[in-house]
């Protein structure tokens, strides 16, 4: 006696699983827009940078000649130089005061915290032509003659706030009692910082200087601010060459830039990854 299904509406087709349903839902469509939308002034930086004419408004082939003549511009080379040393110089001195404060502001108690705490993130939130012109004006309050290391002083200011904002967000997801522990067992209280609590601190130090480096890195109008005469950054050098017109160097330069931008972002971004997973297991 043959088998037949009692409803025959729920008859299996044999070729009902191989047609593959494709659904693009439409938040795929709108992170796939933006996304183009954010990256395609990139693209086209990137194209520009290697079309052959001097002009980038046409096309006449390909070339690397503007990758070449980079290296051997020389005004090119001492803006990054300077712009290097500052970035250096700042991300250093803030690497170190900053760990210091976001330590003593998350582990001990002292009257005007709160208000101190508040003030101290105030550089994140300032508009940058607000610093540089409070800075440049107390500069000149106190006589301090402009040069390469008032832009030092002045990076230091934001940098130290970002640094400062990356470990108290690691401080926050450690344990209060290992340094206490620590104590416990003989340990100084320098010991005890150097040996307990700075290790775990190190993927938040990480990242705060290498974000604070790329902002450094990046800054215009503080640096033009504070700058003494013959004293020029890699984008204030760039900014006096693009009042004529974008040059194909300069596209070229601006692609480098993005790049080890880019690769300092995932690479702070990679190195809070692997905190948060040594963290949790």
């Amino acid at each position: 006696m043959e088998n037949t299904p009692e409803n025959p509406q729920e008859e299996i087709q044999p070729d009902m699983y191989l047609k593959p349903k494709f659904k693009i839902s439409w938040q795929v469509i709108f992170a796939v827009v933006m996304f183009f939308y954010m990256y395609l002034p990139i693209l086209v930086l990137t194209f520009y940078s290697f079309n052959k004419s001097r002009f980038s408004a046409g096309w006449e082939g390909f070339t690397l000649d503007w990758y070449v003549k980079l290296f051997s511009d020389t005004r090119i080379l001492v803006a990054l130089r300077n712009s290097l040393t500052v970035a250096v110089c700042a991300v250093a001195i803030s690497a170190v005061l900053g760990t210091l404060m976001a330590v003593g502001l998350a582990r001990y108690r002292f009257p005007g915290k709160s208000l101190y705490q508040g003030v101290s993130y105030l550089p994140i939130i300032i508009p940058d032509i607000a610093t540089a012109v409070a800075t440049l004006v107390f500069l000149a309050a106190l006589a301090i003659p402009l040069s390469l290391w008032t832009i030092v002083a002045a990076h230091i200011v934001f940098c130290l706030a970002y640094i400062a904002l990356a470990v108290s967000t690691r401080l926050a997801d450690l344990n209060p009692y290992l340094e206490e522990a620590a104590l416990d067992l003989g340990a100084t209280p320098v010991e005890a910082f150097i040996k307990v609590l700075l290790p775990q601190l190190i993927p938040g130090i990480v990242s705060g200087c290498l974000l604070s480096f790329v902002l450094s890195m990046d800054d215009f109008l503080i640096a033009s601010f504070t700058a003494g005469s013959g004293t020029t950054t890699l984008p204030m050098e760039i900014f006096s060459r693009i009042r004529t017109g974008v040059k194909p160097d300069i596209n070229a330069l601006s692609v480098l830039l993005i790049v080890g931008s880019g690769g300092l972002a995932f690479l702070a971004e990679y190195l809070r990854g692997r905190g948060e997973q040594k963290r949790t297991h």
